[in-house]
């Protein structure tokens, strides 16, 4: 996502600085450097959650905490503006951007990138998914869109690739109503959109790539255009 390493296709960070945005891209807790040594790929995700769980937390906890510990240091800069701070993440950085979402007040707008599995969905597929969607307990009380529509009245907006296999995509349709519908609760019924793209699968397409830096630019008030100005 920093534009340094991988698929070109998710060189997001660079495409934000581009844009005039100051950017700060965290490694997740088992990933790149924060990776294990002893326990390779996805078996250091499962050893944390497991461990989390066994301490009556979770995954999901850690990452919240950490990329509020993010947002710290983003607002300890003397270059941004705390003003103005959006978050975006694709895949498992989607799933980050809404489990922080209803935690974080100085979030001004939040963009996710193919990554929202309800319970319901990953059950009844059946699909196995990341560690960081099972939220202990949520079950009881709702289901992963409700947790999304606590973010409201933050603005909001989420991708989807119709062929997503992480994702079904009937699902996705029928949900993303009901999010709206939290949204209009919260008179903010504005705030919140969505885009499937029909030709996709799990990727960041250009046409995603677009919505995501027009939105920013809607809510941020467009650094870009800030930046080019007083050049």
């Amino acid at each position: 996502s920093a534009g340094f390493i991988g698929d070109p296709m998710h060189h997001t960070g660079l495409n934000f600085v581009r844009e005039g945005y100051v950017v700060l891209c965290p490694d997740a807790l088992g990933f790149e450097d924060r990776r294990s040594r002893d326990l390779p790929g996805g078996d250091y995700e499962r050893y944390l959650f497991c461990k989390y769980l066994s301490e009556g937390k979770s995954l999901a906890w850690k990452n919240i905490l950490d990329c509020r510990r993010a947002l710290d240091y983003l607002c300890s800069r003397s270059e941004v503006d705390t003003g103005r701070i959006g978050c975006y993440g694709h895949s498992l950085g989607s799933t980050f951007s809404w489990l922080v979402g209803p935690w974080e007040p100085r979030l001004r707008c939040i963009a996710g990138n193919c990554c929202m599995p309800s319970y319901k969905a990953i059950f009844g597929a059946p699909l196995n998914h990341s560690f960081s969607n099972y939220i202990p307990s949520l079950g009881l009380f709702g289901d992963v869109p409700d947790w999304v529509s606590l973010i409201a009245p933050t603005p909001l907006h989420l991708n989807f690739g119709a062929a997503d296999g992480l994702n079904p995509i009937d699902a996705v349709r029928a949900e993303l109503p009901l999010i709206a519908d939290s949204y209009a609760a919260r008179d903010a019924a504005d705030k919140f959109s969505w885009f499937i793209d029909e030709g996709a699968g799990h990727a960041l397409t250009d046409a995603m790539l677009t919505r995501v830096l027009d939105f920013f630019c809607l809510h941020l008030g467009g650094p870009e255009k800030k930046i080019r100005e007083s050049v």
